[in-house]
């Protein structure tokens, strides 16, 4: 099998799979966000293929989310100038093509989540001007943001309803939970979703067309399933009662049917639900993401990728179950590419427990082989069959790689998804050395060429695997890390903290479990070669802790490196620095495995 060109792989561009895409109230357009030129700019498409991609937005930095007006005249979507997710809201107007940065000037940071009210008077935002993400309202054509909505908590999504009565707002709540809260626009009481027994875990709210429904997904039952909340009747009917996670609803124009994603394992398919029945679709094995009806009700708009396809447009005809691309990033001459499919497998953790993971194989495989376990971040996250230009570049080089699903992943259930909560670095990073001594065993792997990486998260668990079983690893590259749970916590965003405490505890109370699980205390231990990626806006994983690591390990005369991009945060949005840092992150691992 030939190497694949790893700057070639990087260089293929992708729709934005996870701030979402918008279709014109009139059904001839869909807006989203592409990174066609190295950077993401929001473009347009004609829905019925008349017409390629025009881009809408230019200059610096990341345009994400875009959401047409209420009389499709206009495109809120937000931008993030440097990466330190400090967004502003702006607004493009189709006919005049100006832009207007709504909130330029005023103090915090913005969600990545705004919502037309009905008549396109006002953008409702949400922002951590007063230290928390709270909601607030603002005049469309500029002016004075109105506070709506706040909790002891920070809000992360808000939805408008249709006639203009309410606000549906997803807040962060107790662990990893989140509550949907609905505020009635008029200054009334708001009230969170429940059921007899107390509030519930909800998310992903979507209105009926008239308003007087509200869709969202619940893991109530331990996996997730679609409901209707009846703002009439006040009661919730439970559209799917699956043993799959059922997610991101969204309404037919008539009101009668729902679509929504069914994730099976480390793929999804395409769901539509009319009354009891449910019909589901799919390009192919991969991951579709925020399906949404087109104002016809004939068809769905979605997001699609596998280890074969980049993240792309589509449309699904409901009349003939046809796909059809609106989008495609994939060069002609990596369409017959010899990308590898995973295998999903479980293997045994340290206590017996099956952990899920994707299990890539080289062709020809000759065993013993080098092996790169690929940790993802979150941690509540999953590794899925998706466009991973990384792992298919370490495969065509003949390694395996092991992307596991440890515990604290989610699409496995409630349980699964919390069983590390005040466990971090613990049973996650048993579950993934499992996986490394899993491959020796089988006789796969060979034990003197193994390494580990991983991003955010994944980069955390890289340095716990390295600290605390410092004989497995052949190196070890953290991409923009944390390593010190006491500084992270104290050197990041509010809503952060929130979820640090609300996970690992108190960090006065908690000291001991804070310290024992801060690789930055156990660097000594380390025998492999260390690499650092990180960068200077990252609001999340400050660079500070990267740096310190970098400067201790040094110290301890450690075998370490350590780039850091200036102009950067937490997920790269210049394309170059992602091709840099791949390319550094390749080499650093090739010396370990092919020596």
């Amino acid at each position: 099998m030939a190497c694949l060109d790893l700057e070639a792989l990087l260089h293929v561009p992708h729709v934005d799979p996870y701030s979402g895409f918008d279709v014109s109230p009139d059904g001839n357009t869909v807006a989203f966000s592409w990174n066609r030129i190295g950077r993401w700019e929001i473009y347009e498409v004609a829905l019925d293929g008349s017409s390629g991609p025009l881009q809408v937005t230019q200059g610096g930095g990341g345009k994400f989310a875009p959401r047409y007006a209420p009389d499709g005249a206009r495109i809120a979507y937000v931008l993030d100038v440097d990466g330190s997710e400090a967004l502003d809201a702006c607004i493009y107007d189709r006919q005049s093509q100006v832009h207007t940065n709504l909130t330029l000037d005023l103090p915090g940071a913005l969600q990545p989540n705004l919502s037309w009210c009905p008549d396109g008077s006002q953008l409702a935002f949400i922002s951590d001007r007063s230290g928390r993400f709270d909601t607030y309202v603002v005049p469309a054509d500029g002016g004075a943001p109105r506070p709506v909505f706040a909790l002891p908590y920070s809000d992360w999504d808000v939805r408008w309803s249709p006639d203009g009565r309410h606000l549906a707002v997803v807040a962060a709540t107790t662990g990893q939970d989140h509550g949907v809260f609905i505020v009635p626009s008029d200054g009334g009481e708001p009230f969170q979703l429940a059921v007899p027994g107390g509030p519930i875990n909800a998310r992903e709210p979507e209105w009926a067309p008239d308003g007087s429904r509200l869709a969202f997904t619940s893991n109530l039952r331990g996996s997730y399933d679609i409901g209707v909340y009846d703002l009439e009747a006040r009661e919730i009917i439970w559209v799917t009662e699956s043993n799959f996670d059922d997610e991101t609803p969204g309404w037919s124009p008539q009101g009668d049917r729902l679509v929504f994603l069914r994730r099976q394992g480390a793929t999804t398919v395409l769901a539509v639900a009319l009354g009891g029945d449910v019909d589901t679709y799919q390009v192919s094995a991969g991951v579709h993401y925020l399906p949404r009806f087109t104002p016809d009700g004939e068809h769905v708009v979605f997001v699609f990728d596998s280890p074969r396809d980049p993240q792309d447009l589509w449309v699904l005809s409901l009349v003939d179950r046809e796909v059809r691309r609106l989008t495609r990033s994939l060069p002609e001459d990596l369409d017959e590419g010899p990308f590898t499919m995973p295998t999903e497998i479980r293997y045994p953790g340290m206590d017996g427990q099956g952990v899920p993971a994707l299990l890539y194989l080289p062709a020809g495989l000759e065993a013993p082989a080098p092996t790169v376990l690929v940790i993802h971040g979150g941690p509540s996250w999953i590794s899925q069959q998706t466009w991973t230009p990384v792992i298919q570049h370490f495969v065509s080089r003949g390694w395996i790689v092991l992307a596991p699903n440890y515990r604290g992943s989610i699409g496995y259930g409630r349980q699964w998804q919390l069983a590390n909560r005040y466990d971090l670095g613990g049973v996650d990073t048993r579950d993934v050395v499992a996986g490394a001594d899993y491959l020796v065993q089988e006789g796969r792997t060979d034990p003197n060429r193994i390494a580990v990486t991983g991003w955010s998260h994944g980069g955390y668990l890289t340095m716990t695997c390295l600290t605390h079983y410092p004989d497995r690893w052949a190196a070890g590259s953290a991409v923009v890390p944390f390593l010190n749970w006491f500084t992270a916590h104290r050197n990041c965003r509010r809503d952060l903290q929130y979820w640090d405490i609300e996970n690992m505890g108190d960090p006065v109370e908690n000291h001991d479990l804070w310290y024992e699980r801060s690789p930055l205390f156990f660097l000594d231990r380390i025998r492999a070669p260390v690499q650092l990626i990180c960068s200077a806006n990252d609001p999340r994983c400050p660079a500070s802790e990267s740096i310190e690591a970098r400067d201790a390990l040094i110290a301890l005369g450690k075998s370490v490196e350590l780039t850091l991009y200036p102009d950067e945060g937490h997920q790269f949005l210049k394309r170059e620095n992602l091709v840099d840092a791949e390319r550094k992150r390749a080499a650093f691992l090739a010396r370990a495995l092919e020596r």
